[in-house]
Parts: C-alpha cells; sequence; structure tokens
C-alpha cells in the first residue's frame, strides 16, 4: 500500500494471482488516477481457473481508471514483484490476496535505493515484451465461463 501511496512515476507488479480486496483495487486506482503509471503482469494461462476467473472479474474496473493489464503468452508467471520509481521494490511470496496479505505469514524482501532495482525494473521490461495488453475489447470477448465463474468466486474470495 505503502508503495502504491507515495508512488510518483510507476508502479510495475508481476503477480500469479490477483484477488483484490477494496482498499488494495481503491489503492491500484487511485495511483493510476494520479498519473502514476501503473502496469501488472499477470498469467496468460492459469494454473488454478478459479483465481484465474476472479482476476478477470478486477480487469474492467482496473482498466476504467487506467491501470494497465498485460497477460503473460508464454504461461503461468509466478514472480512476485513490486518495483517502483527507480527506487523501491518488493520481492517475495506475497501474491495479492487476502490470505497472503492479513492471514499468512508470507516473506519479502523491501529494496530502498539498491543498485539490484534496475535489475528488476529491466526483467519486469523484459517480461512485458512477451505479454498481451489486456483492452476493452480483450474484456467484452473473455469467454463467459470466466465471466460467470469470476462473478460467483468473489463471495468466497477471501477464502482463496
Amino acid at each position: 500500500m505503502d508503495i502504491l501511496n507515495r508512488a510518483v512515476d510507476y508502479v510495475h507488479i508481476m503477480m500469479p494471482y490477483l484477488i483484490l480486496d477494496g482498499e488494495l483495487e481503491t489503492a491500484l486506482k487511485f495511483a493510476a488516477q494520479r498519473g502514476v503509471d501503473v502496469k501488472l503482469i499477470l498469467p496468460g494461462i492459469p494454473d488454478k481457473k478459479a483465481a484465474y476467473a476472479l482476476a478477470k472479474n478486477h480487469y474492467s474496473r482496473l482498466t476504467e481508471p487506467g491501470v494497465y493489464l498485460y497477460e503473460y503468452t508464454p504461461g503461468f508467471v509466478h514472480a512476485k514483484v513490486f518495483v517502483s520509481d527507480d527506487r523501491k521494490a518488493v520481492v517475495g511470496t506475497i501474491n495479492l490476496d487476502y490470505r497472503s496479505l492479513y492471514h499468512h505469514f508470507e516473506c519479502a524482501n523491501y529494496m530502498y535505493k539498491t543498485e539490484c532495482i534496475a535489475d528488476i525494473e529491466r526483467d519486469f521490461q523484459e517480461t512485458l515484451a512477451k505479454c498481451r495488453a489486456v483492452t476493452p475489447e480483450s474484456i467484452r470477448n473473455e469467454k463467459f465461463s470466466y465471466k460467470a465463474v469470476g462473478s460467483l468466486v468473489q463471495f468466497i474470495a477471501p477464502l482463496m
């Protein structure tokens, strides 16, 4: 939350799961609305179809205010990375879901003004080159099964 709330230029995120609560979804949207380049790389191929469908349930609410979403086309991305403004980064086991953020004791390294942040951003950009952009058209044309499952599963999202 602190990275999203204090970012000036960009926040780039790679995550395997996107199961947001209202607070985190709002922070992503507010960052984009104040001009921060917010980009998320998510899996193009799921490992868990229900979690994948639930992630897609957030797509239109995030893209409308200017969050850029991308799906990694070679397959499943399992990196858990935040990088911001060439100054801050978090790399670890923390997913963007209720269990990881509030229930489990996930681990991550927080880095501030370290040399390796440039490497983390470079890796993000190299991965981004292998992604397809999520567009309003791709959201509209999403499989009905993902839309239906995503809508139903949102009620049990904190358990996922």
